[in-house]
């Protein structure tokens, strides 16, 4: 505080006066606007806008998905309440629902081949029936990318409507025919936009829309064919609550019902995951934020000593100081956080368009909560690592203010610390909406800081040996050991941020390029399902007269598990999504008599020639899963009959050999009876499309899946997340880089003393200028030695964990993580410290004095 700011509170300090708070405002708001102009704010301002910016990011685009699913929950769905189930609807449902005032229609959607000509691919059917949909519009063009307008109705019998995706693929033109299994069907408009459609295994695929009343003739619905049934319903709101709880007292295991307050649990739950990975990458930046305003508001109350001196001289209380700098710093907190929530609202509009393909929903506009919620972070981090040293600087005593010491947080300020840290861990709870999952983010990251510094302090001893032959190398290295606790503050910022990156640039790749490269070259690329049974020695001749080996081809039997011993199954029985996706799911069944040569047997032994049929093998994965042992009676239900059986023995499965593979298989004899299809898999060579269509149009109701196609989609998927994950951890990077920049200023007014004293003593500003380099390369070094062995541990613990795979580590992740880290932050510490050789020694020597 300079001395006219402080000559303005001779009225406020004197015993008799007692200030009011409008006058502590203005005197706030005063100091407020000089410091501003000094920039002794900057770094806190700059820190807070960080941690508010990545937090509000986040918030804004998750807000606007949330908002998106319930403004048009019906609108996404196409109804306002949907049963839906793998095995064809009962008729009570549909009576039930028009008996309750609701109309009521079917659709059936199942994955079929779309030919024309020599091009063929695999696309979503969707069968529908008048007045789809019930809810929402669809949307239609006659032409490629023309004006679109409201359907009004269905294809009618013999014309179907194509998205654009197959339109394209098609090469189709206005009038084109196109093949859906033993018909021809016309080309009637291009759909441009259609309510339910939904996420999963068809959610890439081109979609086809027919009238139902065409589906017996394609003849592509046979036994065990893959058919999802849905029934929509839609009217007045009690109407449909009468209709969901009679309908809920009715439906048998596997069936679901979906309305408008559930629609789109998939995406619900897609978005529920990646708001919480992506709100911790976000808090990583606010962790870091938090350090740089510790070291920030220190350094700021360090510096206004001679102004709280004066102010404690001229009788001042202790609450009027604390007061005022409390104003002060709301005040600072309120303007930097309000800037951070502006920019958020900008960069948001960067992960919708790296999310919105996956996203697929037109997004309104983000609501206030996303706003205040980072208000709140950037108040919290504020008060809770800002406030400790502000308590320290009220609570010292006029002659320690007088001799420029602020001393040690005591008291309040070191609650004010554990506070500041509780507060971390709170938002990191919050934000990671399970507390399990929440206490283990929490331990990891203690682990991860710690072995950072540890591996910092190592480096750090291991670089204190080495005898450089220069001046500068020498000085840089005792700097750094005598500011040792804040250069591992420093490390550990720079080195997290940066290993982030690494992991979600170089690793990401390098892991997918070693598990491609794991696969053996003629590793199946092809599947081929809904093989019926009549087709099966057929298949085997396409590929025999073409002088192919043949396939194995195999049976495959849908059915649900129902019961484990005594106890009946449902998805109330189990916490984790994936276990109660897999009970209401139908698994697909198998027979075969001898082991597959990428299964083992891990518990138990594999039944041999003539072994009695009531047996199970299960995969070992879903055992565990589900809670199965050897020795359990699962039962099935088959299409509607119960199957039971002993499991024998637990397999492990190499799922990755891309060979055709189960979960239940049993000996031949218990489920040949009931309804099966044939699956199997197959390597293609590049260049022998033309088979493909041979065999689409040989056997119109197959299904051909391109493993590479899908391999593709997921990947572009993938690297969508990661671009968005990168685009978050990019406030982490520059967090970090805060930190350095607080950590400098820290300890300004010494660098500046000692290069004072080095000018002093004969060291030109060369000399000192090196110094300094070879001091914030060395961090840098150490930083990205930290995140080179940080992401390359992560890499081996993914490949050989989940992936089990063997991963050789790559020498870019250590060059960039290395060399980049430590050119960068010597350019940042370089242009930090050039004010220090701008002082004239002689004023320093002066104020010393």
């Amino acid at each position: 505080m300079a001395e006219s700011d402080a000559s303005r509170l001779l009225p406020l300090t004197s015993p008799r006066s007692r200030p009011g708070f409008a006058r502590t405002i203005a005197l706030a708001w005063r100091l407020l606007a000089r410091d501003y102009r000094a920039g002794e704010l900057a770094l806190i301002a700059l820190a807070i806008v960080i941690a508010v910016t990545s937090v509000t990011t986040v918030g804004f685009f998750t807000s606007r998905v949330q908002a998106a699913l319930d403004q048009q929950a019906n609108r996404l769905l196409g109804a306002d309440i949907v049963i839906a189930d793998s095995r064809p609807i009962s008729a009570d449902f549909r009576a039930g629902a028009e008996q309750r005032g609701l109309a009521a229609i079917s659709v059936l959607r199942f994955p079929s081949m779309a030919m024309r000509g020599s091009l063929s691919f695999l696309s979503d059917i969707r069968a529908v029936e008048p007045g789809y949909p019930l809810r929402g519009e669809l949307r239609i063009a006659d032409r490629l990318f023309g004006p679109d307008r409201v359907a009004g109705a269905i294809p009618v019998p013999g014309e179907v409507w194509v998205d654009e995706r197959l339109y394209t693929s098609l090469e189709l033109k206005p009038g084109d025919r196109i093949t859906l299994g033993n018909r021809d069907f016309r080309v009637g408009a291009i759909v441009t936009h259609e309510p339910g459609v939904d996420f999963g295994f068809l959610s890439g695929a081109p979609r086809v829309l027919l009238n139902a009343m065409d589906i017996e003739s394609t003849g592509l619905i046979g036994p065990g064919s893959r058919v999802r049934y849905r029934l929509y319903a839609a009217g007045a709101e009690p109407d449909v609550e009468r209709f969901r709880d009679w309908a809920n007292a009715r439906l048998a295991p596997g069936q679901r019902l979906e309305g408008i307050r559930d629609a789109r649990p998939e995406l619900r739950s897609a978005l529920e995951r990646a708001e919480r990975f992506l709100n911790l990458a976000a808090l990583t930046s606010v962790m870091l934020a938090a350090v740089a305003i510790a070291l920030a508001a220190r350094r700021y109350l360090q510096r206004h000593l001679d102004g709280c001196a004066i102010m404690r001289c001229l009788g001042a209380r202790q609450s009027l100081v604390t007061r005022l700098y409390l104003i002060h710093f709301v005040m600072l907190g309120s303007l930097a956080a309000l800037v951070g929530v502006a920019l958020g609202a900008g960069a948001q509009l960067t992960l919708t368009a790296w999310l919105g393909e996956v996203v697929a929903v037109p997004l309104p506009p983000a609501g206030i909560l996303p706003a205040l919620k980072g208000l709140l972070v950037g108040m919290l981090l504020l008060l809770g690592f800002a406030l400790p040293p502000l308590m320290s600087l009220a609570q010292v005593p006029t002659v320690r203010v007088l001799r420029r010491e602020l001393g040690l947080p005591r008291g309040v300020g070191v609650l004010g610390y554990a506070a500041g840290l509780g507060i971390i861990a709170g938002l990191i709870l919050w934000q990671s909406q399970d507390l399990r999952f929440g206490m283990t983010v929490l331990g990891w990251l203690a682990v991860a800081m710690a072995a950072a510094a540890g591996l910092g302090w190592l480096l750090l001893r291991a670089l204190g040996t080495l005898r450089g032959r220069g001046v500068s190398w020498r000085f840089g290295i005792a700097s750094l050991r005598r500011r040792t606790f804040g250069t591992l503050l420093q490390v550990v910022a720079l080195g997290l941020g940066v290993m982030a990156l690494l992991t979600l640039t170089f690793i990401h790749g390098d892991l997918l390029r070693t598990w491609r490269e794991s696969l053996p070259p003629d590793a199946p690329n092809r599947f081929i399902i809904n093989i019926q049974q009549d087709q099966v020695a057929g298949i085997r001749a396409f590929f025999e007269e073409r002088k192919l080996p043949a396939p194995e081809i195999f049976p495959m039997v849908r059915g649900r598990l129902v019961r484990i011993g005594e106890r009946s199954v449902s998805a109330d029985d189990f916490a984790d999504e994936r276990s109660r996706r897999l009970v209401t799911r139908e698994f697909n069944l198998s027979w075969a008599e001898r082991l597959q040569g990428d299964n083992r047997v891990v518990e138990g032994s594999w039944w041999g020639e003539r072994a009695r049929p009531d047996q199970f093998s299960v995969e070992r994965g879903l055992a565990e899963r589900l809670g199965i042992r050897r020795g359990d009676v699962l039962t099935f239900d088959v299409a509607g009959t119960p199957v039971t059986a002993t499991v024998t023995n637990l397999r492990s499965v190499e799922w990755d050999s891309f060979n055709v593979n189960f979960f239940v298989v049993s000996p031949p004899g218990l489920l040949e009876k009931y309804p099966a299809t044939y699956v199997t898999s197959f390597h293609l060579v590049a260049g022998q499309a033309e088979l493909l269509n041979s065999l689409v149009r040989a056997f119109p109701n197959i299904v051909l899946i391109d493993i590479a196609q899908a391999l593709a989609q997921v990947q572009r998927m993938m690297s969508q997340a990661a671009r968005a994950v990168q685009f978050v951890f990019l406030f982490t990077l520059i967090a970090g880089l805060v930190v350095l920049y607080a950590a400098v200023s820290s300890s300004q007014d010494e660098r500046i003393y000692q290069a004072t004293l080095l000018r002093t003593l004969g060291a030109s500003r060369a000399q000192i200028h090196r110094a300094h380099v070879a001091e914030f390369m060395l961090i840098g070094t150490v930083a990205g030695m930290v995140a080179a062995a940080g992401s390359t541990g992560l890499a081996y613990f993914i490949a050989h964990r989940f992936l089990q795979l063997q991963y050789t580590p790559d020498a870019a992740v250590w060059l960039v993580g290395v060399l980049g880290t430590a050119a960068g932050v010597a350019l940042a510490g370089w242009l930090g410290t050039r004010r220090v050789l701008s002082v004239p020694p002689l004023h320093v020597l002066r104020s010393m004095s």
